[in-house]
C-alpha cells in the first residue's frame, strides 16, 4: 500500500468512527440509556427495564461481533480485550472504583459526554478531571503504582477470550465456540428482557438494538475498514488510527485522556487524530444535536461545595478505575463483554458492585443531611 492510499484510508476510518459515535451520542441522549440509572432502578425500585436494555445490548453486540468473526470479516482475537493476561485484581478493583465514581459524578464516562453535549458544565469539569486522572493512570504517577502492584496480580493464559480457551481445551474452532456462545448469550439476554412488558415497547427494544449495533459497527470500522495487511512504513499488519494498535470499539475512559492530549499538543506533528479522540467528540456532538432538536438543551452548574467535591472525587475515581480495569461501562461492559473476555466479566462485576456501594453511600449522605 502506498502512503497516499494509507493516508486516505485513515481519514475514511476516522470519518466512519465519528459517524458511529455521533449516532451513539444521539441515541444515548434520546433514550436515557444509562448504566448507573439501570443499577439504581433495579436496586431501589425493583425495575429491571434499563438493566434489560443494557443486557440485551451486550447480547446483540456479542452476536454481531462473533458473526463478523465467523464470516472472516474481522478477527475478534485481535481486539484489545484478547490479551493473554487476565488482570483479576485490576479488573475487580478498577471496576469497583469506576462504579463508585460514576455515582458520585452523576454518570459514567459516556453519560458525562452526553450531558456535556446537553449543556452540563458540571460534566465538562468531570470530563477534564477524569481525563487527567486517566492520563496519569496510563503514563503518570498512578501508572507506576498500577504497573508495580495491581497489574502483576494476573492470571497468565493463552487468551482472555472464552472461545479461544474452550477451543484450545476442548477442540473445535474459535469461530464455532464464539458464535455458539454469543448466540446463547443473545438468546438469554433477549429472552429475559422480553418477559418484561415494559421492555416490550418500541423505545427499549430499539435502544438495545441501536446500542449493540453501534458497538458492532465500531468493531467493523477498526477491524475491517481500518485493517491493512501491510503498513507502508513497517510493512506489517496494522489497524489504522488506533491508539492500542489493536482492534478497538467504543470506550470512553482512556479516550478522554487521548482527547485532552490531542488538544494540549495540537501543534505537535506527531500528535494525530485517532478513533478514540473522534469518538469523544462525536458523542458530545450527537448529544448536542439531540438536545437541540428535542428542546432540552440547558446550561447546568454545580449546586453546592459538596456537589462540586463529590463530582471531582467521582471523576478521579473513574479515570483511575477505568484505565486500571481496561475500560468503563461501555468499554468493558459492552465492547469488552461482546468479545466474551474473562477480564471484561470481572470488570463488569466490579463496576456493578462499585455502583451499588456508591448508591448506598449517596443514600447515607442524604439521610445524614436530613
Amino acid at each position: 500500500m502506498e502512503w497516499s492510499e494509507y493516508a486516505a484510508l485513515r481519514w475514511q476510518v476516522l470519518g466512519a468512527a465519528f459517524a458511529v459515535s455521533i449516532f451513539f451520542g444521539w441515541l444515548v441522549h434520546r433514550s436515557q440509556f444509562c448504566t448507573m440509572g439501570a443499577i439504581n432502578d433495579a436496586l431501589n425500585m425493583g425495575d429491571f427495564t434499563r438493566a434489560q436494555i443494557w443486557a440485551s445490548a451486550i447480547g446483540t453486540a456479542a452476536l454481531g461481533l462473533w458473526g463478523l468473526h465467523a464470516a472472516a470479516i474481522v478477527d475478534a482475537t485481535q481486539s484489545i480485550y484478547a490479551s493473554g493476561n487476565i488482570i483479576v485484581v485490576s479488573a475487580l478493583l478498577g471496576g469497583a472504583c469506576f462504579g463508585f465514581g460514576m455515582v458520585l459524578a452523576s454518570g459514567c464516562g459516556s453519560k458525562t459526554l452526553v450531558r456535556m453535549g446537553a449543556g452540563s458544565l458540571k460534566s465538562l469539569v468531570v470530563f477534564v478531571v477524569m481525563g487527567i486522572s486517566a492520563y496519569a493512570t496510563l503514563r503518570g504517577i498512578t501508572a507506576v503504582l498500577r504497573d508495580q502492584t495491581l497489574d502483576r496480580l494476573a492470571w497468565s493464559a493463552d487468551s482472555s477470550l472464552l472461545p479461544v480457551w474452550l477451543a484450545n481445551s476442548l477442540g473445535g474452532s474459535v469461530s464455532q465456540w464464539g458464535l455458539g456462545l454469543a448466540g446463547a448469550l443473545a438468546a438469554a439476554t433477549w429472552g429475559w428482557s422480553l418477559r418484561n412488558a415494559d421492555f416490550r415497547q418500541a423505545r427499549p427494544v430499539l435502544t438495545a438494538l441501536g446500542v449493540g449495533l453501534a458497538v458492532v459497527a465500531m468493531w467493523w470500522v477498526s477491524g475491517a475498514l481500518g485493517f491493512v495487511t501491510e503498513h507502508p512504513q513497517s510493512l506489517e499488519p496494522a489497524f489504522v488510527a488506533t491508539n492500542s494498535q489493536r482492534m478497538e470499539s467504543l470506550t470512553f475512559t482512556a479516550p478522554m485522556a487521548y482527547a485532552l492530549h490531542w488538544l494540549i499538543l495540537f501543534s505537535d506533528v506527531s500528535n494525530v487524530l485517532t478513533i478514540a479522540v473522534v469518538s469523544v467528540a462525536g458523542v458530545v456532538l450527537g448529544a448536542f444535536v439531540s438536545a437541540k432538536l428535542k428542546g432540552s438543551f440547558r446550561w447546568e452548574g454545580f449546586q453546592s461545595t459538596q456537589d462540586t467535591a463529590l463530582h471531582l472525587a467521582g471523576a478521579v475515581l473513574m479515570g483511575f478505575g477505568g484505565v486500571t480495569a481496561m475500560g468503563c461501562t461501555v468499554g468493558q461492559g459492552l465492547s469488552g463483554m461482546s468479545t466474551l473476555s474473562f477480564t471484561s466479566v470481572l470488570a463488569l462485576v466490579g463496576i456493578v458492585a462499585g455502583g451499588v456501594a456508591g448508591l448506598k453511600f449517596q443514600l447515607w449522605l442524604l439521610m445524614r443531611d436530613d
